[in-house]
This record gives structure tokens, C-alpha cells and sequence, in this order.
């Protein structure tokens, strides 16, 4: 059994993924908790600029297998680089979106073969797999909305896909990814908690704190501090 935790956020733009992710890395800061705080894509040197290239506004038109196999990559050399070597070390990582992403805005979203997204995903993570996965269920109109507010720079590609109302086979590529998001969900029911993403942030936090501190108590032998 692995030394750390692997906590993974999910869900749409907008949902307060990456305020979130930032707020429970200080609340197990706060805690005593060696923790270790990253996203995807990025993360490392090369993820970094894999990211430009996947998400800025440029890319339009991106080839669905070449972007498949761009967030293989940067998850590839996160993994190897931040993600095994602090698990290793037994402590608690955070991961903003993680390989459930891809099966979701790749597989049921682009409508690549979800086979092929499985082999891709295990490729690139071996067997680093998400302890708890938190799925921030928002909204996909009010998603959209607080990410035109925050996100005024160039990595809007993806947003964009959903306010022009971009189709794949007849169906809205927002209702494609949202229906895989449920989906995932229901196969993994233990690992991936649903939370409703629509509330406050302190809200949505607290929930995640509470769910967290009934399975850390098990492993650690301790619990979360309040946010």
C-alpha cells in the first residue's frame, strides 16, 4: 500500500476547482499534514508547455487523437516527476483534474474509443490511482459564467467549445462531457464523491473536509482542521 493519498478534483470550468484545490492544500497545511499541491496539464517543465498548446485559444482545431495524446504526455511526466515520488514519500497529494478529465472530455466528449482512452490513461499512470476523487457538479450556465469573470487570458479554448455550443454527432459537446462526468461517477461510486459545486465555496469546502477526515482518520490517525 502507497505511503500518501491521492486526491483528485474533477469537473466542468467554472466549477471552483482550481480555488478549491488551493484551499485544501492550506487547510492540510494547517493540519500537519506533508501535502503537495499540483493540476493538469502541467506541473512539470514540459507540462507547462504542453498546457499552452492544449488550452490556448491558438490551438482551434487541434486534432481530437493529438490532444489525447498531448494530456497523455503532460500526466506521464507529472506522475513520474511530482505525483509518485510525494505519494512515495507518504504525503498527501492534490491533483487539479487528473486522468478522469480525459475520459470524460476525450472519451464521451470528443467520442474517442473509450478503450483506447482506458489504455492511454493507465499508460500514463501506471498504478497511481486516486484515493478520493471529488467531482464538482456545477452548472455548466453558471460554470461558463464565473470562468468569463476569472479567466480573461488566452486558455479559454475549452469554454469557448461550450458558449459557441460546439456539436459532436448531433449532440452539444457540454451535454457529452456533463453526461460522462455522471457516468464515471456511477462506475466508481466509492472512490468519486459527487458534490454539488452550485453552493458557496465555504460550503462546497466543508463538505470535502468531512468526507476526507472520515477516511483519513483510518489511514493517518488524524483529522482535518476546520476551514
Amino acid at each position: 500500500m502507497k505511503k500518501g493519498y491521492l486526491i483528485t478534483l474533477e469537473g466542468f470550468e467554472g466549477s471552483g476547482k482550481t480555488t478549491i484545490a488551493q484551499r485544501l492544500h492550506q487547510v492540510f497545511k494547517d493540519s500537519g499534514f506533508p501535502v503537495f499541491l499540483t493540476k493538469e496539464p502541467g506541473g512539470t517543465l514540459a507540462g507547462n508547455r504542453i498546457r499552452e498548446i492544449l488550452l490556448e485559444r491558438e490551438s482551434e482545431g487541434l486534432g481530437f487523437k493529438a490532444e489525447l495524446l498531448l494530456f497523455a504526455a503532460s500526466r506521464s511526466e507529472n506522475v513520474r516527476i511530482n505525483i509518485k515520488p510525494a505519494l512515495q514519500k507518504g504525503s498527501i497529494v492534490i491533483c487539479d483534474r487528473y486522468y478522469d478529465s480525459t475520459t470524460a472530455y476525450q472519451g464521451y466528449g470528443r467520442g474517442i474509443e473509450l478503450e483506447t482512452i482506458q489504455y492511454l490513461n493507465h499508460f500514463a499512470v501506471e498504478d497511481v490511482i486516486p484515493d478520493t476523487t471529488f467531482f464538482l457538479d456545477v452548472d455548466p450556465a453558471v460554470g461558463l459564467q464565473r470562468s468569463a469573470l476569472f479567466n480573461q487570458g488566452k486558455e479559454m479554448r475549452f469554454e469557448d467549445e461550450f458558449i459557441n455550443q460546439k456539436k459532436i454527432n448531433g449532440k452539444l459537446f457540454l451535454e457529452r462531457v456533463r453526461d460522462g462526468y455522471y457516468q464515471i461517477a456511477q462506475q466508481e461510486p466509492e472512490r468519486i464523491q459527487a458534490i454539488d459545486a452550485n453552493r458557496d465555496i465555504n460550503l462546497i469546502l466543508n463538505d470535502i473536509i468531512k468526507i476526507l477526515n472520515e477516511r483519513l482518520s483510518v489511514r493517518f490517525h488524524k483529522k482535518l482542521l476546520p476551514a
